[in-house]
């Protein structure tokens, strides 16, 4: 399961995915999960723009306060037939979430799940695929939210994510512009198995679990 991220801070962040306009404002987090706040880069007006989003995909409309967390993430084979994420796929509302790195819980043959956290060889951030959403509740509160694009597993996340192997869609550097701007059967292209050599894991403490905890020693490794 893929329920906690690790962001980068704001400088980090702004040299590995650029953007034309920087309206988020934000640091180093070690413990992110759905419903919480992720920076997130999209195309507004033909100009990219980096924004603050609500981690949990709201489709809109939206009857009423927003309680649930909303999908954190989306299948990519399920896009365009989705209920919720079809409009939003074809309308080519996309943006990309840069990371440092996420955590993967494994479950053991004893039922309980250990946590790993991954990241990349020799890429500090990466940009993950997601999509976005804009709702408006009764009250006229505008709510801007996103889910991360799943694909399958390598043989390293397909390990350690033994229930559902998937894994994030993890974009190449030099494909965040046509994510961003590509007709959606472009951009589906894009959406790759990032490879098991260039990823890196490590088991950590079971501090991740709670929410209270976010700090960087959340990612060292554990015995």
């Amino acid at each position: 399961m893929y329920e906690r991220l690790v962001i980068p801070d704001q400088a980090q962040a702004e040299e590995e995915v650029p953007a034309a306009h920087r309206w988020w404002t934000f640091s180093a987090r070690f413990n992110v999960a759905p419903a919480q706040s992720v920076p997130s880069v999209r195309m507004h007006e033909g100009e990219s723009e980096a924004v603050m989003m609500r981690w949990g995909f709201v489709p809109s409309p939206v009857q009423g306060t927003v309680t649930r967390l909303g999908s954190a993430r989306i299948n990519s084979a399920v896009l365009q037939s989705s209920k919720d994420f079809g409009k939003a796929w074809i309308h080519g509302q996309r943006c990309i979430v840069p990371v440092a790195g996420f955590y993967v819980w494994q479950r053991a043959p004893q039922g309980f799940r250990r946590p790993f956290f991954v990241h990349l060889v020799n890429r500090a951030v990466f940009g993950v695929a997601a999509v976005w959403a804009r709702a408006v509740t009764l009250d006229d509160d505008v709510i801007e939210s996103c889910a991360l694009v799943m694909v399958p597993a390598n043989h390293l996340m397909a390990e350690i994510d033994n229930v559902g192997r998937r894994m994030p869609a993890i974009l190449a550097r030099e494909s965040y512009e046509r994510w961003l701007t590509a007709h959606p059967d472009e951009a589906r292209t894009l959406l790759n198995t990032y490879p098991s050599g260039r990823m890196l894991s490590h088991p950590v403490s079971p501090r991740v679990n709670v929410l209270k905890y976010d700090d960087p020693a959340l990612i060292q490794p554990t015995g």
